[in-house]
């Protein structure tokens, strides 16, 4: 056993977020917490951690267990540089050790400058060095809250094959599904107050959760049952010179008494979208820099009426750039952004913008509108709130009050109620909880307009991208059809395909020949020209067979030739879409020449 915290309660005014909480830790032990936002799982971590004092009931580390700890916002004195951050307090043989496994690890996370201040750093970077620090030293527990988040995909590919690897105990808040399938063998849920338990991964977390509610449910029945035969009782008279059993009415008033399981809220994203037009936004030879670095390079991309685009790439290699230059908060040096007159756009961005503290929560959505549209009809701020889990006292807080997932659950709020039919998401799954998560992947497969989301969450990106655009370090952009993992394989398959090209044999010293330059063939020509309008076409016809679907669904007949024809389209705009892809990538390879 190296920690165990037993009967923890932890509350703050009027709101407890752990009442009677246990959790042990043995070497091994890889342990997921998850919960609502708010319901206390940094709480937790903070408790085992010892930043933070319970209530009532104790934390007891094993007296020569190390234990390093990850805030979800770490704090550090601005003086010191990046390298001493990492190994501060170290000496010896365990600092030169910390030294060269830190900057191996910082280079890794994209921190090559070790003498920087640290406060001189990005909020993003202060992550990364503060997940360096936990990294690097000598420990044999690890509390991490939202490892992944400032992360891009490479690093978090590296720190999943990191942790799956790692000897100690693990505890960690992630929203990141695929860590809490390959990583963890226990997922501990945070639920008014209490810790629920589940052995295994997600997976295994879902179903085994879904069989402990249909019990409590199952109970619940049992016990309704019960209490109507015992109340029949209760109310008959008693026989002749006779009385009601003490011992059967103190029964039933016991049955009674007891409460049963609460109905639990879950979270609907709901909000209209205003209409879309033919046009959407059209990007041509789109160019932009930064101090004489060029960010996107000739980028080209016309965005489809219900595209569900996702962007990757290293940090700072120019995501949030290319998403601000869709938006039109950036103008390009070079090139054309174009939107059409109805395009509506939705931003969601990376930081939540500055919230008045003092600000009470119905009050910031009254700020839109006291009534707000939605496809269910118009709804008050109130009703508004309570479909995006804010209860009724939470409603009169002020903000300052809410968790940081909290607080990004609110902003999304405020994005969607605004009726846009382009939604641009920057890192959303930033704080967010699963279930936060999965009711926005649903929302997102409802919504009839384009999405375009930078993410480094794996699992999203595989759920909602249909193509894939990876912005390079050169400023250079390439698509790929499909979500994170069709990507992931095209990038590998292109890595091994450079890796195994022979070297070009050694030439007599002649006079070099004149490279002969890249151009589009005639039919190629036509076929770039065209190809953006026949997919949408496509779709179209996709689209009206669908809906013939629905209209036929008691005409077997009818529906078996419909079903026919959607896989004929669906394979024709597959192939399409790859076509689409390599006559893009060619007309770059062109323009660059």
């Amino acid at each position: 056993m190296l920690l165990s915290a037993e009967q923890l309660h932890k509350s703050y005014g009027t709101r407890v977020l752990l009442d009677n909480a246990s959790l042990y830790l043995e070497r091994g032990d890889k342990v997921g917490v998850v919960g609502l936002n708010g319901a206390g799982k940094s709480t937790l971590l903070r408790l085992l951690a010892g930043a933070e004092e319970p209530d009532g009931g104790a934390v007891r580390p094993d007296p020569n267990v190390r234990l390093e700890y990850l805030p979800q916002n770490p704090v550090f004195p601005g003086e010191r540089t990046v390298l001493e951050q990492v190994v501060l307090g170290l000496s010896g043989d365990e600092l030169a050790l910390a030294e060269y496994e830190g900057k191996m690890i910082l280079n890794r996370l994209g921190v090559r400058d070790f003498d920087q201040r640290v406060g001189e750093l990005s909020g993003g970077e202060r992550r990364r060095v503060a997940l360096a620090a936990v990294l690097a030293r000598p420990c044999d527990v690890l509390v991490l809250d939202e490892p992944t988040n400032h992360l891009d995909s490479d690093m978090v590919l590296w720190l999943e094959d990191c942790l799956k690897k790692w000897r100690g105990a693990l505890a960690m808040v992630t929203h990141d599904r695929y860590f809490l399938e390959r990583i963890v063998s226990r997922i501990a849920e945070v639920e008014d107050g209490r810790l629920f338990f589940y052995e295994g991964n997600y997976d295994k977390y879902l179903a085994r959760k879904a069989e402990r509610l249909e019990r409590e449910r199952a109970g619940e029945r049992k016990r309704q049952a019960l209490l109507r035969r015992e109340y029949q009782w209760v109310m008959q008279g008693p026989t002749a010179r006779g009385t009601k059993s003490r011992e059967r009415l103190e029964r039933y008033e016991a049955l009674k008494a007891q409460a049963g399981p609460a109905e639990k809220s879950t979270l609907e994203l709901s909000a209209r979208s205003s209409r879309l037009g033919k046009k959407t936004i059209e990007l041509r030879h789109v160019t932009k820099s930064f101090g004489g670095r060029t960010v996107i390079r000739d980028f080209t991309c016309m965005l489809l009426r219900d595209d569900r685009i996702g962007i990757v790439g290293a940090n700072g290699s120019g995501k949030s750039t290319l998403v601000n230059l869709i938006a039109g908060a950036l103008a390009p040096d070079g090139g054309e952004v174009e939107a059409g007159e109805t395009v509506r756009i939705g931003y969601f961005r990376q930081e939540v913008p500055d919230m008045d503290g003092d600000t009470r929560v119905i009050d910031y959505v009254k700020a839109i509108g006291s009534r707000i549209e939605t496809p269910e009809g118009m709804l008050t701020a109130t009703q508004l709130l309570e479909q995006f889990l804010f209860p009724e006292d939470q409603q009169w807080s002020p903000i300052g009050r809410l968790s940081g997932g909290e607080k990004r659950r609110l902003y999304l709020l405020s994005v969607l109620a605004a009726a846009p039919n382009v939604l641009l998401l920057d890192e959303p799954t930033n704080d967010l909880d699963l279930q936060t998560l999965a009711a926005l992947e649903d929302y997102l497969d409802r919504f009839p307009g384009a999405v375009v989301t930078v993410s480094h969450d794996r699992y999203f990106l595989d759920r909602v991208a249909r193509r894939v655009f990876a912005v390079e370090e050169d400023g250079a952009v390439w698509g790929c059809p499909g979500g994170y993992t069709e990507y992931l394989e095209a990038r590998r398959a292109a890595e091994a395909a450079q890796a195994h090209r022979p070297a070009a044999p050694e030439r007599k010293a002649q006079r070099p020949a004149s490279p002969q330059k890249l151009k589009f063939s005639y039919k190629e020509q036509r076929e770039y020209e065209t190809i953006d309008a026949d997919i949408a076409a496509l779709e179209a016809q996709l689209a009206q067979v669908q809906a013939e679907q629905a209209a036929q669904a008691t005409d077997y007949v009818a529906l078996q030739a419909l079903q026919e024809r959607q896989a004929e389209l669906e394979a024709e705009l597959e192939e399409k879409m790859d076509r689409w892809v390599y006559l893009n990538d060619l007309a770059e390879r062109i323009a660059s020449q």
